[in-house]
């Protein structure tokens, strides 16, 4: 076995030996050894020190940067929103309200919200929002119950107000001569216990501890504040989403009406088969499954934009304004990225985990420390009655007595020896500490990816509006011009219905394209804490000016009722 390894470390070492005379016999030659990978890797050593991943300057640390306890605004804590006048009476109902009637659910108004709106009902209406605003105040009480620990406790103390006792005692005469003896008496007693902890080692880390996690749930709080009203937004752009795709369900109904009147009255003239009718009508079909689907879900994204605002049962919002490009993210990539480290509120929470179970750490080595405390005990005793008085006597209630203490003095307490439970539970605490330190690690690379992901999606997002706009303008002309040639007889109809399914598509896709800019748009902005936004004048394209379309919004859609699924296959064998 020895043999074995003194040959394998020989083996080894030699194989070091050839790949660094190689190395140097590749460098000598002016060749790269690494030119047949892909990546050259980068390597910690003399000839790239000066690279960033080399760099032996110190790092910034986030305690510095932040302070080891950060302290969150309360300035920026809102405990009540106050709203405009026109949306004073669409505060959100009672926590308890619950409807037992049909008429109380019943959609009486569809109110249109601007996106000022919606962020100032979305802070005023939300139960999340007002239970982290709660969860501030019980952290503030749980805060003045710890800082109570410096003042003195004043305890008064009773064992009876009043008392009787009756009672009738004997011995053995042998031994006493009054053998007997009565009592009858009322008693009252009381005390007075005045204790101030001069000394107490627990009492700085536990009142540390209250004030961070007091800290945090000023933190919490304005996290989840970002985050609704991020969400708001998310669900009313995608209720400006549904809006647009109404509207292009109902240009393409239109369009296929349009369509099926054509080619039946070419087919009535004998200039088309019945086969170009059979297309008609299978893309009139199919448009109507598009509008019912574009139907379907602007009614979910209403009631999801009424739920994110607490909005009253009888209200569904509705999007005030068209769906747009709102403006262009001015900031860089890394100006996001620092300004997110400096804005987001779950860095300093975080960091305020990591002094929290610091602190816990210390109060927990407390246990076996010692205490001194100052005490004043004031009792005082009264009675009435006669207490072991001989049978043969009588007891005589008019004599009483009292009695009066004062006490002062110390009384220190020290825990020697507790098998080791304070070093245990102060380990314990610190692993959290460090669990902390590693989480606030996971956090920060979080932030950084969230960041990079918007801002990845948002210039995806601009190109696909670029690449679609002009999807939808090409999409556009094809089918006019494929109505013109359908017109002229030297095209048919499965042309015009494909032409037509692709501008449907195209203008869908422009707006998805739309939808996600300023969903990317407006998570930089929540995720960043800056507000870097250029307005822009954009043209919606998705809306026509060519007359062959214009004539379309003249032609009525009838409303098709919804038909049961188990009647729905014997609709076709009706007509």
């Amino acid at each position: 076995m020895t043999v074995r390894r003194l040959s394998s470390k020989i083996i080894f070492l030699a194989g070091i030996l050839f790949q660094g005379v190689y190395t140097v016999r590749a460098d000598q030659a002016g060749q790269n050894p690494w030119a047949h990978l892909p990546n050259k890797p980068l390597l910690v050593s003399q000839r790239n020190k000066d690279l960033p991943l080399a760099s032996t300057k110190e790092k910034p640390n986030a305690l510095q940067i932040k302070g080891s306890r950060p302290k969150a605004e309360l300035s920026d804590i809102k405990k009540e929103s106050k709203l405009e006048n026109n949306l004073v009476n669409l505060r959100a109902l009672e926590e308890l309200y619950l409807p037992d009637k049909p008429s109380q659910v019943q959609i009486k108004e569809l109110r249109p919200f601007t996106i000022s709106e919606v962020e100032q009902l979305v802070e005023a209406n939300s139960p999340r929002l007002k239970s982290a605003a709660l969860q501030i105040e019980q952290a503030k009480s749980l805060l003045l119950s710890a800082i109570t620990a410096w003042y003195p406790t004043v305890n008064l103390k009773a064992n009876g107000l009043p008392q009787y006792l009756n009672s009738e005692s004997y011995r053995n005469p042998d031994f006493a001569y009054n053998n007997r003896t009565n009592t009858n008496q009322w008693k009252a007693d009381g005390s007075v216990v005045v204790q101030w902890n001069l000394i107490d080692p627990a009492r700085v880390p536990e009142i540390a501890s209250a004030r961070d996690t007091y800290e945090k749930a000023k933190y919490s709080y304005l996290a989840e504040f970002r985050s609704l009203r991020l969400n708001a937004l998310t669900q009313y752009f995608l209720l400006q989403d549904s809006d647009e795709g109404v509207r292009i369900g109902k240009q393409s109904l239109r369009a296929s009406l349009v369509s099926i009147r054509d080619a039946k009255a070419r087919y009535k003239a004998g200039l088309a088969n019945r086969l170009e009718v059979l297309e008609a009508e299978t893309q009139l079909a199919r448009d109507k499954q598009l509008l019912t689907g574009k139907i379907n879900a602007q009614r979910i994204a209403r009631r999801n934009l009424a739920r994110v605002l607490s909005l009253p049962q009888e209200i569904s919002p509705t999007a005030a304004s068209p769906l747009r490009v709102l403006g262009s993210w001015e900031a860089s990539l890394q100006e996001s990225i620092i300004a997110a480290y400096k804005a987001r509120e779950e860095i300093d929470a975080a960091i305020l985990d990591i002094s929290i179970n610091n602190s816990n750490a210390n109060a927990a080595l407390a246990s076996v420390q010692p205490t001194l405390s100052l005490y004043n005990t004031l009792s005082t005793t009264y009675y009435k009655g006669q207490q072991n008085i001989p049978t043969q006597s009588s007891i005589d209630m008019d004599d009483y007595g009292w009695t009066v203490s004062n006490t002062v003095g110390l009384s220190a307490n020290w825990n020697i020896f507790d098998g080791g439970k304070a070093k245990a539970l102060y380990r314990y605490n610190k692993q959290k500490a460090k669990e902390a330190e590693i989480n606030f690690a996971a956090t920060r690379d979080a932030i950084r990816q969230e960041v990079e992901t918007s801002f990845s999606n948002l210039e995806k997002a601009s190109q696909d509006i670029a690449t679609t706009t002009r999807e939808v303008v090409a999409s556009r002309e094809s089918l006019r011009l494929a109505r013109l040639r359908f017109k002229a007889g030297v095209a048919n109809q499965r042309e015009v219905v494909n032409n037509q399914r692709d501008l449907t598509a195209a203008e869908v896709r422009y707006l998805s394209a739309i939808t996600s800019y300023n969903r990317s748009l407006a998570e930089l902005r929540h995720r960043t804490g800056i507000d870097r936004i250029k307005a822009c004048k954009s043209k919606d394209v998705s809306y026509s000016k060519s007359e062959d379309l214009e004539e379309l919004i003249n032609i009525p859609i009838e409303p098709f009722p919804v038909v049961p699924a188990c009647q729905a296959s014997t609709i076709s064998d009706s007509e």
